[in-house]
């Protein structure tokens, strides 16, 4: 089975020691997922696989055969834009963009993740649905950083489009 990015099949590369990271940008030609740290510590490299976030730089292409696989240029366009993609517009969520295309993959599962229930180590009451403070979302997007301390920002965008899903 070929590995789906944005709903388009790929081939996986010969190579079995091709990041996913660096399949994306170089075999798929979507530069929009970013090389930070190469390290799994930044989350500029962070994309969606079968509806989890995870960071592109620490897995291999080839242990995603038949995955699929979302890049931020997967969840919308310059012109139609998702509602997270919006938001940071609106609440410049974002300052030099580096680490944006990653926050806003990351936002997006984590979105999913409380609508799911899950909860994290910021959650009061593990038994019921997590509330949405602004410490959940922190902790929640605690493994995505910005060195512009665009974070107030980053959260006000979060919690519009939580509340706007609720």
């Amino acid at each position: 089975m070929p590995l789906k990015i944005n709903n388009h099949p790929y081939d996986l590369p010969g190579d079995p020691r091709v990041s996913l990271l660096d399949f994306i940008r170089r075999e798929a030609g979507l530069t929009g997922t970013k090389k930070g740290c190469d390290h799994g510590q930044c989350g500029a490299c962070t994309v969606i696989v079968n509806g989890k976030r995870i960071n592109s730089c620490l897995t291999l292409a080839v242990m995603h055969d038949g995955d699929e696989v979302t890049t931020i240029e997967g969840l919308g366009t310059p012109t139609e834009p998702s509602a997270l993609q919006q938001a940071f517009v609106e609440h410049d969520g974002y300052q030099c963009g580096y680490c944006t295309p990653g926050q806003i993959c990351s936002a997006t599962a984590m979105l999913d993740e409380i609508a799911a229930g899950m909860p994290s180590d910021a959650t009061d009451d593990v038994s019921g649905a997590p509330t949405l403070t602004d410490e959940e979302i922190r902790e929640r997007m605690s493994g995505n950083l910005c060195r512009c301390g665009a974070y107030p920002n980053i959260v006000a965008a979060i919690r519009e489009v939580a509340g706007a899903a609720s």
